[in-house]
């Protein structure tokens, strides 16, 4: 019966048109904005801390204010950089988690990401299929794009449901009792959760939360988290909210084996799934790490209100209640939207 749900959201999912990221959705001026109370970014503590040596300490996984490390310096030796201020110590089978991004999309290039992925000893880049279609619905073209994209020559890839899905409980869900993530989640000791940070078709905006939501879910767990957990689902706050709850679910099976990075840069209003994504109209940012997904996507999201060329993304954002996640992750306990951002280039 379980399955019989699952596929039946797939079915009202295509044909709903609440793909993961549907290319041919309005764009956010079409749409009317959140309300004004939802439309501002969380008061946040925020002040990166003095530094005379300019290394920062090691952030705290759990527990107290969680650091946010960032650098402006958009390199591999900047993702080297915020990386290891983390002082995180990954052991094991690495999962590098990306999006492959559709051919022509803002993906993360290779050469940004190469040196940290090959850091690691056994690194393996991740991925799922997707739901909406694409070069990446199915597994072995998703494997052709990997290649196409430069990341095979990085490490090895694995489409994680290649082999279909497994099931992880959601523990205080409103909307989800379970996740459905590739079946081979559970292959890697460690997850490593490296975002394009850039808005979104239907999220309003994509980071870290969805990376591990949507971005580590099956096709099938796809279709679950956009229904809201119902096969007559549709309703764009349990979508929101579905995606942080099986974020959590991602979160609390790692049990603090898994680290995120966002890269702040190409900020188009479209996400790595559109394959002719409008260009970016605001300036590149930087590079934010944490071991908070909540923390870091707030950080970014403060950023992108902060600057004075954000207005296309911050109009995407609110035009889908995109903060919603935020609120609701909070809620639940993924994580803090109250935050220390340490600048590692004072």
């Amino acid at each position: 019966m379980k399955r019989f749900t699952t596929l039946c959201a797939v079915l009202l999912f295509c044909l709903a048109g609440l793909a993961g990221c549907t290319p041919e959705a309005d764009s956010a001026s079409d749409l009317s904005s959140a309300s004004a109370a939802s439309s501002q970014p969380a008061v946040l503590s925020s002040q990166p801390p003095a530094e005379e040596s300019g290394t920062a300490e090691p952030a705290e996984p759990a527990g107290g204010t969680p650091a946010v490390y960032m650098t402006a310096d958009i390199s591999a030796e900047g993702l080297l950089e915020v990386y290891e201020a983390l002082g995180a110590n990954p052991t094991g089978h690495v999962a590098v988690k990306l999006s492959t991004g559709e051919p022509g999309s803002n993906y993360l290039r290779p050469e940004l990401i190469g040196d940290l992925v090959q850091s690691f000893a056994d690194p393996t880049i991740v991925e799922c299929n997707t739901a909406y279609g694409g070069q990446r619905a199915n597994t072995a073209m998703h494997y052709q794009v990997a290649e196409d994209h430069g990341y095979t020559a990085l490490a090895p890839v694995d489409i994680m449901d290649e082999e279909g899905s497994m099931t992880l409980p959601v523990e205080g869900g409103t909307n989800l009792t379970e996740n459905y993530v590739g079946s081979h989640f559970a292959d890697y000791d460690y997850y490593v959760v490296l975002s394009h940070f850039k808005g979104h078709s239907m999220a309003g905006f994509g980071g870290a939360i969805k990376n591990i939501s949507i971005g580590i879910a099956s096709a099938d767990g796809k279709a679950h988290i956009h229904s809201g957990g119902s096969m007559w689902g549709g309703d764009q706050d349990a979508f929101l909210e579905s995606m942080a709850e099986a974020g959590k679910s991602v979160s609390d099976a790692l049990d603090g084996n898994i680290l995120y990075i966002n890269v702040m840069n190409r900020l188009s209003v479209d996400c790595d799934c559109d394959g002719s994504p409008a260009e970016p109209d605001m300036h590149d940012i930087g590079i934010l790490a944490s071991f908070d997904p909540v923390a870091v996507d707030q950080a970014c999201i403060d950023l992108v209100y902060g600057a004075e060329d954000g207005t296309s993304l911050v109009e995407r954002i609110e035009s889908r209640n995109g903060l919603h996640t935020l609120e609701h992750a909070e809620a639940i306990g993924l994580g803090s939207r109250t935050y220390e951002l340490v600048n590692l280039d004072a």
